[in-house]
């Protein structure tokens, strides 16, 4: 299976597409950016980076409304509330930059990153608890993955023709 890369118009939620930030949102998140990029370092651990990344996250939007942390064998998770009980709404699969062995490329799919996605949805619902967030996540992919339009979409989720 071979990904094509998509640029960020492209590979973004339509939903997303209609926010438009204001000036001062864009200049935290290019402040915080920076601080994020100025801290990275090729020897220190993955830990140390999972902290950078949750920092960054928090101080540039998420900490008001969404609590994150680690969960189970996830290394972050943003959750959709405020409280570690509230639905995983976001996973992220953090690494040492100098290892890329683990991470999607285009040429290798089948990697850590999306089997501990896959890995979360099934372990959720084994303990019957609700996977529809962490499936949507999952649809996204693929949708990116095989770029599908609007109306294939639609199709497959049943809302077509």
């Amino acid at each position: 299976m071979i990904l094509k890369v998509l640029k960020p118009r492209k590979a973004l939620n339509k939903a997303f597409l209609k926010v438009k930030p204001n000036r001062t949102d864009i200049e935290r998140f290019k402040s915080h950016l920076i601080t994020l990029l100025d801290r990275i370092n090729d020897t220190e651990s993955e830990e140390f980076h999972k902290n950078l990344i949750s920092d960054f996250l928090k101080d540039t939007y998420y900490k008001q409304n969404h609590f994150i942390n680690t969960k189970g064998r996830n290394d972050l998770v943003i959750h959709n509330g405020q409280n570690a009980n509230s639905t995983v709404g976001v996973i992220l699969e953090a690494k040492k930059p100098t290892n890329k062995a683990e991470m999607l490329t285009q040429e290798k799919v089948n990697v850590k990153a999306f089997q501990e996605l896959v890995k979360t949805v099934m372990s959720t619902r084994k303990a019957n608890e609700d996977t529809t967030d962490l499936e949507n996540q999952i649809d996204q992919l693929v949708y990116q993955l095989y770029e599908l339009t609007d109306d294939e979409i639609k199709i497959i989720e049943g809302n077509g023709q």
